[in-house]
């Protein structure tokens, strides 16, 4: 069985299982592999690379780090020599533009963490959660212009456990994207590719997440709202409201079958109970500035000797 001469786009951890996964495979030579540019990071500011960078210096690969692939005119006049079959691009944060997408003989494909059309953009994970979906999943679809829009050659559900975090979900998603793309790998060697338009009209979007998504706003929510902002939002950006003027982070939530009026703080019984739209929340696990992180009757009893009065804002 013959070799696909494939070419390789990513950039965080995220797309490392799947690029081991081509470096290792039996049937693929993997020609290059393309990545952000390295970055300052941590207290020193020290130049870091891109896990996918430093996974192909450590197994000498061909390794490319732009800004833009499409502006790498020199590159791009080689590899039309070296009759590419495929692109693969899994969370690489560049568009490719014409010039490469024509590149392949095959053509450019992109892993996605959602089943699409649903999902598309840079937040597929969290956007899930958010909504409280019960599944989300993979689609590789063979890559165009318009943004995540191709025809879908590959399509994997996968359940989502109501308590799961948006942390937990990545993990598995990055290495079922290994998996899915294994798939794909030996339905184009047997030529049993099959292409399925997207309904466009179905499509819904998942833009970059920010900051101040975080805030949880507990008047003008449900309890399962707030559950599902905590636990999507894990590790980044994170969840947050302010406890008597501190910013407080939450990590967890569960409902309480005791009531208090929307908005309010009680830690009457040595808890922290919030009033939503719906209903009571406890914040079980919690982290105030300044302090450790702690379940929210330690935090309660440590804070009783300084304010006998708690408010959420």
């Amino acid at each position: 069985m013959k070799k696909l001469n494939v070419i390789f786009c990513g950039t965080p951890d995220f797309s490392v299982p799947a690029l081991e996964m081509l470096f290792n495979h039996p049937h693929i030579n993997l020609s290059h592999v393309i990545t952000m540019p390295d970055r300052p990071a941590g207290r020193g500011q020290k130049l870091q690379s891109p896990p996918v960078a430093t996974f192909a210096k450590e197994n000498r690969i061909p390794l490319i780090q732009t800004e833009n692939i499409n502006r790498e005119e020199d590159f791009l006049n080689k590899i039309k020599t070296e009759k590419v079959d495929a692109i693969v691009v899994l969370a690489f944060a560049q568009f490719l533009g014409s010039k490469i997408l024509e590149l392949p003989k095959i053509g450019c494909f992109n892993i996605h963490t959602s089943l699409l059309p649903k999902y598309r953009g840079a937040a597929p994970i969290q956007y899930a959660l958010l909504n409280g979906d019960k599944e989300s999943g993979v689609s590789i679809q063979r890559m165009v212009k318009a943004m995540d829009a191709g025809d879908l050659v590959h399509s994997f559900p996968m359940k989502i456990d109501i308590n799961e975090t948006g942390g937990q979900l990545y993990t598995r998603l990055k290495f079922q994207a290994a998996l899915s793309l294994n798939t794909l790998i030996y339905e184009i060697l047997d030529n049993s590719v099959t292409y399925t338009p997207q309904d466009h009209d179905l499509a819904t979007f998942a833009p970059t997440l920010k900051k101040e998504d975080g805030f949880l706003d507990f008047s003008n929510k449900t309890c399962d709202e707030i559950h599902n902002q905590v636990r999507a939002l894990i590790p980044w950006p994170g969840t947050w409201c302010k406890l008597n003027g501190k910013r407080l982070k939450v990590f967890a939530v569960e409902k309480s079958l005791k009531t208090t009026t929307l908005g309010n703080c009680d830690t009457s019984d040595g808890n922290l109970l919030i009033g939503c739209k719906d209903g009571t929340l406890r914040l079980t696990d919690i982290q105030i500035e300044g302090k450790k992180r702690a379940s929210d009757s330690s935090l309660i009893n440590g804070m009783q000797n300084s304010t006998k009065e708690f408010k959420i804002n």
